[in-house]
């Protein structure tokens, strides 16, 4: 399998529990990896009308699954305070878009895989960090899922795979970008990518 194909299924939290015991973080991803699965095998989703009609179910259990906002915030870092009240608000909705497109076409071509749960690490009072293997024929790849938890509700922020966390990643390429360009420019950069994604 290649990586970036793995890397695909975990961002959306694409996999197989097969943990019997777990704490409430471990439940809220297993609850909704179970969801994406049972849209994945349901067989009346087949050809070019089920794919389409897969996606946007996977896309609407990864709303419910993730703090978009939160991942935002911690992608910006620093530069988040830059942003105006209405630029922040389109920034997430685009890059929620961006992530969501970038990785539907490659959760719809799902493969069964298994993934153990190894530990949790409480990162702080409201964090913690859902540490997981996914076991492939071929590979056993590190991951773990990073909640934070606000007003009772567990959500994943960021994932962690191999040791390569999603939101530093895109942290420094937007910490670049924004070295020399104003929020605005960022914002039409990512305008384009979804659009692109989109036309396609």
């Amino acid at each position: 399998m290649k990586k970036e194909f793995v890397g695909a299924l975990l961002v959306l939290g694409l996999m197989l529990p097969v943990v019997a015991h777990s704490s409430v973080p471990q439940e809220v991803v297993k609850n909704h990896i179970n969801k994406v699965l049972e849209v994945l095998r349901d067989p009346a989703l087949k050809g070019d009308t089920g794919k389409k009609a897969k996606k946007e179910r996977v896309r609407a259990i990864s709303q419910e699954m993730f703090d978009f906002t939160e991942l935002s915030k911690r992608s910006l870092g620093q530069n988040w305070e830059k942003f105006s009240p209405d630029q922040q608000k389109e920034f997430v909705r685009l890059y929620q878009t961006l992530l969501e497109e970038t990785y539907s076409d490659k959760i719809t071509s799902y493969r069964d895989e298994k993934v153990v749960f190894k530990k949790e690490v409480n990162l702080s009072d409201r964090m913690v960090e859902v540490q997981t293997t996914i076991l492939t024929k071929t590979s056993e790849v590190p991951i773990s899922y990073r909640l934070i938890e606000k007003n009772q509700d567990w959500k994943v922020y960021d994932v962690v795979i191999e040791g390569v966390s999603l939101v530093s990643n895109y942290r420094s390429q937007f910490r670049e970008i924004l070295s020399g360009k104003t929020p605005e420019a960022l914002i039409e950069i990512l305008r384009r990518k979804v659009a692109k994604g989109q036309a396609g």
